[in-house]
């Protein structure tokens, strides 16, 4: 199911499942709970009053106390860098005040020259996961993430807090899914148009299931949090005025602008 958040033309906020177009509504005030509850509607929230997507406005899906990311996780994107495989993930954070949702603007700061784009699979938390609960199944879903950096800040620095922290250096969106298998999604990029990133996620090094264990093993991840699981090869810069879209195979499609 593809779970949305949205707000209608009288600014009311609503969460929905969207289908062809189509939101239907849900009684629910954040996704999450929606989802954690979904046995209890998913054979008949058809027949409920439901909103066009053109006639509304995306929200944030959730509100992340953190975003967990990882680097150099596809085998492609290592072959690309002519990099070794890492035995471990690379891991770093983004503030949640980087994040921002579907058709809002990607800000180019003043203190880079290099804008890149990362498309990435997103990772929802949907119930607190530690070291003490980290066995068996794990209670996710899934999003679109675009890992914004400034490049020549990253290579200025020597690690990336600074080139990764940029308000709105983390879009995410317009959904949140569940029900899809994550390792066998195509994944890409497009700016104004033309394809630059296309893999498939089944090139992922480490997998959802193994990004989380391993993170919940260093860090409490709280329901809203996000790990944005890396990016295949094939990133490109952005310049001001460009229209930047992320798309996952079963997800949909991530839109912004730079600005």
């Amino acid at each position: 199911m593809k779970y949305i958040k949205y707000q209608t033309k009288d600014n009311k906020k609503y969460v929905g499942i969207l289908e062809n177009e189509l939101i239907y509504r849900l009684n629910y005030s954040s996704i999450i709970e929606a989802i954690n509850e979904e046995n209890k509607f998913k054979n008949d929230y058809l027949n409920d009053i439901h909103d066009n997507l053109t006639d509304v406005k995306i929200l944030n899906p959730v509100e992340p106390t953190k975003v967990v990311c990882v680097g150099l996780n596809y085998k492609d994107h290592a072959n690309e860098l002519d990099m070794i495989l890492p035995s471990e993930p690379l891991l770093f954070l983004k503030p949640s005040t980087s994040v921002i949702t579907h058709d809002e603007t990607i800000i180019y700061p003043k203190d880079t020259k290099k804008l890149d784009f990362e498309a990435e699979l997103g990772i929802v938390i949907l119930s607190e996961i530690n070291n003490k609960n980290n066995e068996g199944n794990l209670n996710i879903a899934y999003t679109i993430i675009n890992d914004v950096t400034a490049r020549d800040l990253q290579e200025k620095d020597g690690q990336w807090t600074r080139a990764k922290s940029f308000d709105t250096f983390c879009p995410v969106g317009p959904v949140v899914v569940t029900g899809i298998n994550p390792l066998n999604q195509r994944i890409y990029s497009k700016v104004n148009d033309e394809i630059k990133q296309d893999s498939n996620t089944k090139n992922m090094i480490f997998s959802p299931m193994e990004l989380v264990k391993y993170i919940s093993n260093i860090m409490t991840l709280n329901a809203g949090d996000l790990i944005a699981t890396g990016t295949p090869p094939g990133i490109d810069h952005l310049e001001h005025g460009d229209e930047v879209e992320i798309i996952i195979e079963e997800i949909g499609i991530l839109r912004n602008i730079v600005k």
